[in-house]
């Protein structure tokens, strides 16, 4: 089977109990891009990760990743596909950066064996490549909300994996924060063409950095496709009951969403000086 990293759902139900989360989704996330996934809270975004990731167990239909249901694969050999950085991860205690990025390693690690060159090679790759390397006997609970997130996207590097899954990489992130995570994001598929999937809450941004936009209602599928094809004012009304306009952004030419506030929308219009009569 050719590997292409390629996500697909057919039918997928999610519940927690008996209250359905995401229901009948046929998606499918293309292999060697960056997808955004959006939608108004609680639509389901983050629960649709943990099924895409086997944290949660679909109540109907499958995931496949290049055509096998994930829930059929090894742990392990998903583990060495399938890289994670979950919503909030919980730091274990006093742990410093470098022994949380080492746990990226387990799921190449074999009983008995010890730890590698190979090993200590991918640690210190992901270190330097974050950004993390002069924080590496720092304990993870000490350090800022930027540096935190570029400890955890380290530990999902050291899984060199070419699939990378993020849920929520930018929140309570201040702006540059969110944008040197984004950034290097967008570099890590960039350089290794690493498939990215990554839940997100800004529009702009999402538009800016993915090639790829699902958008969920309800726990329904939305739309799905290029940004500049899915985003528009009527979508953004329709899913999030915002009015808006949607223009190209001035430094990228992707969609930019300006909504228009209730203020805006009750002030009188400007009179044009070209037009005596609208003074």
């Amino acid at each position: 089977m050719t590997t292409t990293n390629q996500l697909s759902t057919r039918g997928l139900d999610l519940r927690y109990g008996d209250r359905l989360v995401v229901g009948g989704l046929d998606l499918t996330l293309p292999g060697g891009a960056v997808t955004a996934i959006v939608g108004p809270n609680a639509c389901g975004k983050s629960t649709l990760l943990r099924g895409l990731t086997r944290l949660l167990a679909p109540a109907a239909g499958t995931v496949a990743l290049d055509g096998a249901d994930i829930h059929r694969m090894p742990a392990r050999t998903l583990a060495r596909r399938m890289g994670l950085l979950p919503q909030q991860p919980v730091t274990p205690e006093a742990i410093t950066v470098e022994a949380l990025v080492r746990l990226g390693r387990f799921p190449h690690q074999r009983m008995l064996s010890p730890w590698s060159a190979a090993d200590q090679a991918a640690v210190d790759a992901a270190l330097e490549r974050t950004g993390t390397t002069p924080l590496r006997d720092q304990p993870v609970d000490r350090l800022s909300g930027g540096q935190r997130q570029r400890a955890w996207i380290a530990l999902a590097l050291a899984q060199d994996t070419d699939l990378l899954l993020l849920d929520e990489p930018t929140t309570f992130l201040d702006l540059r924060h969110q944008l040197d995570v984004l950034d290097l994001v967008a570099a890590l598929h960039a350089e290794a063409g690493r498939t990215v999937v990554m839940v997100l809450h800004d529009l702009g941004q999402a538009a800016r950095y993915a090639d790829h936009m699902v958008v969920l209602k309800d726990g329904r599928l939305a739309a799905a496709g290029a940004p500049a094809d899915v985003l528009d004012a009527d979508l953004v009304k329709s899913v999030f009951d915002v009015d808006c306009r949607v223009i190209p952004d001035p430094e990228t030419g992707t969609p930019l969403v300006i909504p228009r506030s209730g203020a805006a929308r009750h002030r009188p219009a400007a009179a044009d000086p070209a037009h005596p009569a609208s003074r």
